[in-house]
């Protein structure tokens, strides 16, 4: 042994010399047929011999070749051929097995903890929320028995919940359960005259309540081929899930539910001055007068109002909420005129603002449909914002999403029919004449909107702006339509009035 460091030095000198060592113990018998160790009778003093040992330890185990077998493999009695296990590999299969059967039993109790946890948790929170609304009805809660709902539109699947307790109980305080005949009441059974619209899953009826508020009830239809069924309560699921837990002043309220059988219908906030559309496109429901149709600061306020809603959805909502179905029917007013966005049946509990959303199927309404999701099928909040560019337009022109124009035989798009016209210069002959003749400020204020609809209008949706920015403009836009009160006349703009 040479040993070396501080106060040693490398003289041959340093050289330690050790004793022999005995390398097994001596024994008196005889040794068996793998020998004694050489030099064993000197070692033990004459007292006994040492015996060879017949195994040959490795420090890895490799497997070896006929030829490479040690000469001590032949010699070691087994049962089958081949070389067995050293100590150390034996170690290493003992380990080996504790540990998957470790991970293994790991792994069953988390998803044995996980599922029953998350029944017992729905099973608890539904039994507190029964208990809550039989309290409200003085019902006993063993008599209730909601059915469950699948809420579609979440970015991660979908949210499976009962009806009655799908929201958080904060939410539910403040959501009505409704019975069947309460509503029928309301609304004297639901007869044609208090029909108020109607769309793809239902009717919406007028209704009063035995308190004396006016609501607006949503029926969905009965008696539907199965796919619609199924339809219809995925948009009924989604609409109760998205505005129980929303509360804004720019989206329609919902006041409560009713679920009885087949029956599925939502009670809103009754909105007294109808829909964006009837006072574009119907005059005959709205009347001969319309303050929205006169008035240029009218309808950018009502675009505006809009506006404030989706973005409410898509950057103050958790998670965030993409509507899908922005159009100007889905825009209500309430006796303020102030404009909600309503209809949320085809909405998703979606990805935040900046992420993708791939959905099987793309659904919406022709003319305000994003070209990009109807094609690709990749949804993001820029769908809701081309929507609203539509919305703009129609505001601007009076025109439909899709139309007909004189002597052509094809309808065409709205979006297809403004945007060259305005990046042209023609705005002017585009604007709908039922509204008084801008002044020089609301001429630049819808100059500025229109241009932000073309934006919002873009094929791709990269080159759209958000809906931070389209609020943006039309705040600077309805600035200076409220700055041009003492300006009566406008040398720019001269319009033809319609007799």
């Amino acid at each position: 042994m040479t040993c070396w460091g501080p106060g040693w030095s490398n003289n041959l000198g340093s050289d330690l010399p050790l004793g022999m060592i005995i390398p097994g113990p001596c024994v008196k018998t005889q040794c068996s047929m793998c020998g004694t160790y050489p030099n064993s009778d000197t070692l033990c003093h004459g007292s006994g011999t040492i015996c060879r040992s017949c195994q040959v330890e490795l420090p890895i185990a490799l497997p070896l070749s006929p030829s490479e077998s040690p000469p001590s493999q032949n010699l070691q009695p087994s049962s089958r051929p081949g070389r067995p296990l050293n100590r150390l590999s034996l170690a290493f299969v003992i380990v080996g097995s504790v540990g998957v059967l470790v991970g293994a039993c790991t792994v069953i109790y988390c998803l044995w903890a996980g599922v029953c946890g998350r029944f017992g948790k729905k099973m608890n929170d539904s039994a507190q929320v029964q208990q809550e609304v039989a309290e409200a009805s003085n019902v006993d809660p063993s008599a209730q028995h909601p059915r469950s709902v699948t809420f579609k539109g979440q970015s991660s699947g979908s949210l499976n919940c009962d009806i009655v307790g799908s929201c958080p109980s904060k939410r539910i305080d403040k959501t009505e359960v409704f019975s069947l005949s309460e509503l029928v009441a309301a609304t004297s059974s639901f007869s044609p005259e208090n029909k108020i619209g109607s769309g793809s899953f239902g009717e919406v009826y007028f209704g009063k309540l035995t308190d004396g508020r006016l609501v607006a009830i949503k029926r969905g239809k009965t008696n539907m081929r199965r796919k619609k069924v199924q339809e219809k309560e995925s948009a009924f699921g989604s609409e109760l899930a998205v505005l129980s837990r929303l509360n804004h002043k720019h989206l329609v309220g919902l006041v409560g539910f009713c679920q009885d059988e087949d029956e599925r219908l939502l009670v809103y906030d009754y909105m007294s001055n109808g829909s964006l559309h009837d006072h574009l496109h119907n005059t005959e429901a709205i009347g001969a007068t319309s303050k929205i149709l006169s008035s240029w600061k009218s309808r950018i306020k009502v675009a505006l109002d809009a506006a404030r809603g989706i973005e409410y959805l898509h950057n103050y909502a958790v998670p965030p909420i993409i509507h899908r179905d922005i159009k100007s029917s889905n825009i209500l007013l309430d006796s303020n005129w102030t404009a909600r966005v309503s209809d949320f049946g085809l909405s998703l509990i979606g990805p935040e603002t900046d992420q993708e959303y791939v959905s099987s199927k793309a659904v919406g309404t022709l003319g305000y449909i994003d070209p990009e999701y109807y094609v690709m099928n990749v949804l993001t909040t820029k769908s809701d914002v081309y929507g609203l560019g539509v919305v703009l337009l129609e505001l601007l022109t009076g025109k439909r999403s899709v139309f007909r124009i004189e002597d052509e035989l094809a309808p065409i798009g709205l979006v297809e029919y403004v945007g060259p016209r305005v990046l042209a210069g023609e705005l002017t002959t585009l604007l709908d004449r039922r509204a008084e003749p801008p002044t020089t400020n609301e001429a630049r204020a819808v100059e500025l909107v229109a241009h932000t609809a073309v934006r919002c209008v873009n094929l791709e949706r990269k080159e759209r702006p958000n809906m931070a920015e389209v609020i943006a403009d039309l705040e600077r836009a309805y600035s200076l339509c409220e700055e041009s009160h003492s300006i009566f006349t406008n040398p720019t703009f001269s319009f033809l009035r319609n007799e």
